[in-house]
């Protein structure tokens, strides 16, 4: 499992992030505090505080391939 900090602000940044995602063979959790949601899921997102500092765990253990993908929503 790879694990990244992401920030999304806008409606068509989460748009953009899910067609990315979904892409992917495997599951990917967006955490929000104590909520866990499938980022694969378009109104999962919208549920959740954007505002918020967002982890991203993908259950892979390709993390140069979602580091290259969504590097955009990365934060260091």
């Amino acid at each position: 499992m790879v694990e990244f900090k992401v920030k999304i602000t806008t409606i068509d940044d989460v748009k953009k992030f899910v067609n990315t995602v979904t892409k992917y063979d495997f599951d990917v959790d967006l955490i929000s505090g104590r909520y866990a949601i499938d980022a694969k899921s378009i109104m999962g997102i919208f549920s959740i505080d954007l505002s918020k500092e967002l982890v991203l765990k993908a259950h892979t253990d390709d993390a140069d391939l979602v580091k290259a993908d969504l590097a955009n929503y990365i934060v260091d």
